[in-house]
């Protein structure tokens, strides 16, 4: 199949809701979105690190709308909803960390599976709407510690809480999907996608592995790695980015064919250990930068994790892009700028031209 593209004459003046938008996925997406003249309205919680993406960004000033709420208030979300009249839905707000879930199993759930719940069930009620991707994880699947990829009609389980309450979102999203809009009154065609992990410039989480390391190097302090022999498939933060949108782009145009999971994974080549991961950061970042392993006792984390994304490949047409030494590279290039005290709308809009004319 011939590769499929981000179409900027698809996305200008299309209304999309994005909840999620103040995290770091959301703020690169905002800004992708904007460039091409798309008319977003954001919701989410206010960003929860300083510095942080949506901020550095001026997110703000791009989009038309920015909500700062919860989706865990179903009410305050289905009146955004009604209010803008989305062409698309992009639901990427979660509470996106492991460690954290272990401690906060409840907000974990709730706003993960209810959440979602709350986001499919304010889109019955707005004709307009098209097409709906609701974003989970990798980490959905059952993981069974295998050497394969995981295909997307796995079995969903997820060990930790965080985990698992993605897998009982991509659950809630099939069931909606089936109850609500596979009958011949619905207009929405409603998909789920399946990033690996997201790496890129801008990110400040809390608990992960690229912002620990950046911050560690800044500070020329040695970065502590819990888990150095840990694989997970590394993608740069425009690749799934990309998927949700030709994704959409086709569930819009060309209908329910398309409405089922996806995963957006990297080329079996990128999926890596850590620290080949930290030692690629450390070749752009200089000789100051160096790593060493933790010794305390660790909570459980899956040591093997990878995708099979030959569906996305083969119906959708969609390509990883940018290898792993390439997204290394992007991130590097990001946090000098951004030390540097460049204009950070201008070096992110550099990427994201490059990684589309790549």
């Amino acid at each position: 199949m011939k590769a499929a593209h981000v179409d900027p004459v698809f996305w200008k003046d299309k209304k999309v809701f994005l909840t999620g938008h103040t995290g770091f996925k959301g703020g690169w997406l905002s800004l992708w979105l904007a460039s091409m003249g798309a008319k977003v309205t954001g919701y989410a919680l206010a960003p929860n690190t300083t510095p942080n993406l949506f901020d550095v960004l001026a997110v703000d000033s791009l989009i038309e709308k920015s909500y700062i709420a919860d989706i865990r208030d179903s009410a305050s979300l289905q009146n955004a909803m009604s209010e803008v009249k989305p062409d698309v839905v992009i639901h990427m707000a979660a509470q996106p960390l492991v460690r954290y879930s272990y401690v906060n199993p409840v907000e974990t759930y709730s706003t993960n599976v209810m959440g979602t719940v709350h986001v499919l069930e304010g889109t019955r009620a707005i004709d307009s709407i098209r097409a709906t991707v609701v974003v989970t994880t990798d980490k959905c699947y059952e993981n069974k510690e295998w050497v394969w990829g995981y295909r997307e009609n796995e079995p969903m389980g997820g060990y930790d809480p965080y985990s698992n309450s993605k897998g009982c979102a991509e659950l809630v999203t099939s069931a909606y999907r089936q109850s609500y809009f596979s009958n011949s009154n619905s207009t929405n065609n409603v998909a789920s996608a399946r990033a690996g992990n997201v790496i890129g410039g801008g990110d400040w989480s809390e608990d992960r592995l690229i912002p620990d390391a950046i911050k560690a190097f800044e500070a020329n302090k040695t970065l502590m790695i819990r888990n150095p022999l840990a694989t997970r498939p590394w993608q740069h933060v425009l690749e799934p980015l990309s998927g949700y949108l030709i994704l959409a782009q086709a569930l819009y145009e060309q209908g329910s064919s398309f409405a089922s999971g996806w995963n957006f994974g990297p080329r079996d080549e990128d999926n890596r250990a850590v620290q080949e991961v930290v030692d690629l950061l450390i070749l752009g970042w200089g000789d100051s930068a160096r790593w060493e392993k933790e010794g305390s006792e660790q909570l459980h984390e899956a040591n093997l994790l990878k995708l099979d994304c030959s569906k996305a490949r083969t119906q959708l047409g969609w390509i990883p892009k940018w290898d792993l030494v390439t997204a290394t590279q992007k991130i590097v290039q990001w946090q000098k700028a951004h030390q540097a005290k460049e204009n950070m709308q201008e070096v992110s809009l550099l990427q994201i031209n490059q990684y589309m004319s790549s």
